[in-house]
């Protein structure tokens, strides 16, 4: 059994395209010269460096006419480094035919090879591949947005537990079962599985486990079958699994959106922690302290976690404070759960744009990295701190995200604790002040990274030129020499 959870999405949200697609097209006259027809391809990216690994990001359709191509083994090797999905080569005006050492070395490294004709342009090629991608993107949005309808739908009936088991099998063309805390199949719908793979698929779910801070999903393999379970939010340790012989793009949105409504459908009506929140929060709304409707909820101190990624699904917010045990969250531009099970949470599957997050937790509660995220934590506070807290955990983030740490926690004292925050704060605004917010955050991140123009256009997701013409901008509205240790000690600092 292999268990695996999803990386920070470093690829364009449109689904990938696979290679095959594109030799398909007889209008392009592309031709497989060696390595396999069956890559995938994100994007497409032309460059005539005689290097071109620090500009890749990995699954791109590299092209090139060789116009810097010495060595081709060499070559071959950074590009399958930089992790390309394959390489296209145009002939003429500098080769009339692809190199033979070019070919022998893609075929040696496995890396697939096209020869372009002279008749086809590199934009056309460009063209073709993202009129698939938004093809493919179109034809899984439809997707998605017919399977919420039809759970939906499922749902309404008389027996809505099965009936969203049953739609969800038929979606995925597999079979989807709800499996008791002990690992026992409360219901099921879809064909039968091999009794290795209902084994695998009950493991799986132990791994969920009940305890707060747990996975909200694991996935593995057996019996020639996908298989992945789901916690679902009821809180009494329900999971659905879900086997199917393949996983195309929008199945993980899909059966998410059976997670939220089976845990609606097996949640109590209302459970005491339910009315302690709300006792809480109308204390707060007639004038009680923070402390007082702080003391209903836990006796604290408390801990403030700031987190940005997820998988873009509507449900990503709540997958996150479910592992980290805690029902206190709040998600940037969140809507009713009816919402996030329309055609607005479908199209939320395809957005670039991560999701942001802020969550409180008892102090006694262990925050962890979680596949995805970036997490930021404050120190432990008390209930009239959290506003600093809540500052500490904005700070940590940064820091994450520019260091692309998984996790990063607020350091307490330093240097930094030596100064009076209010004049501090009062010094790092005035010598801040010529610098907009974009030309703020390149800096932070320039300087986490030590000055390292790639990591940082990595980070921030830009060209390294344009990192380097914001840095020299930031030094000339500064009117400092970003060289000297004790300007960039002193912005560090400022830039909090």
């Amino acid at each position: 059994m292999t268990t695996r959870h999803p990386p920070p999405p470093l690829t364009p949200p449109a689904p990938p395209v696979p290679l095959a697609a594109l030799l398909a097209r007889r209008d392009l006259g592309l031709r497989l010269l060696a390595g396999p027809a069956d890559a995938s391809l994100h994007w497409v990216h032309t460059s005539e460096m005689a290097d071109p690994y620090p500009y890749l990001l990995g699954g791109e359709l590299l092209m090139t006419a060789g116009v810097q191509l010495a060595d081709p083994a060499r070559y071959v090797e950074r590009v399958v480094e930089a992790g390309a999905a394959a390489l296209a080569f145009g002939v003429t005006p500098v080769y009339d035919t692809v190199p033979a050492a070019l070919v022998e070395a893609c075929a040696r490294r496995g890396l697939p090879l096209l020869e372009v004709p002279p008749r086809t342009p590199f934009t056309a090629v460009a063209r073709a591949v993202w009129r698939l991608m938004a093809e493919a993107r179109l034809h899984e949005l439809r997707r998605v947005t017919e399977a919420q309808q039809s759970l939906a739908t499922a749902a309404a009936r008389p027996a809505p537990v099965p009936a969203v088991l049953g739609a969800l099998a038929a979606r995925l063309g597999g079979r989807a079962v709800l499996l008791a805390p002990d690992g026992t199949e409360s219901a099921a719908a879809g064909r039968e599985v091999p009794p290795e793979a209902s084994r695998t698929l009950r493991e799986l779910a132990g791994v969920l486990g009940p305890r707060p801070g747990g996975p909200a999903s694991a996935s593995g393999e057996d019996g020639g079958l996908r298989l992945a379970a789901y916690a679902l939010g009821s809180g009494d340790g329900l999971a659905l699994g879900v086997a199917t012989e393949r996983r195309d793009p929008g199945d993980h949105t899909i059966a998410g959106v059976a997670v939220v409504l089976l845990s609606l459908l097996t949640a109590p009506h209302r459970g005491a922690d339910a009315a302690v929140r709300d006792g809480a929060l109308v204390r707060l709304l007639l004038g009680a302290s923070p402390a007082e409707a702080a003391a209903a909820l836990d006796p604290g101190p408390w801990t403030v976690v700031h987190a940005r990624g997820g998988d873009g699904t509507p449900f990503a917010a709540a997958d996150l404070a479910a592992s980290l045990g805690t029902a206190l969250v709040e998600a940037e531009g969140a809507t009713a759960p009816e919402k996030a099970l329309g055609e607005a949470g479908a199209a939320r599957v395809s957005g670039a744009a991560p999701t942001s997050v802020r969550l409180l937790l008892p102090a006694s509660s262990a925050v962890t990295a979680r596949s995805g995220w970036f997490l930021g934590t404050s120190a432990p506070a008390a209930a009239e701190d959290l506003p600093a807290a809540d500052r500490q955990a904005a700070r940590a983030l940064r820091r994450a995200e520019a260091t692309r740490s998984a996790l990063v926690r607020h350091r307490p004292g330093g240097l930094a604790s030596l100064m009076d925050p209010d004049e501090a704060a009062a010094h790092a605004r005035t010598l801040l002040a010529p610098l907009n917010e974009p030309l703020r955050e390149t800096l932070r991140a320039w300087l986490s990274l030590h000055g390292n123009w790639d990591r940082t256009a990595v980070a921030l997701d830009v060209h390294r030129n344009t990192v380097r013409q914001r840095v020299t901008r930031c030094a000339t509205l500064l009117d400092r020499d970003l060289d000297d240790p004790d300007v960039r000690m002193e912005l560090w600092f400022a830039l909090g």
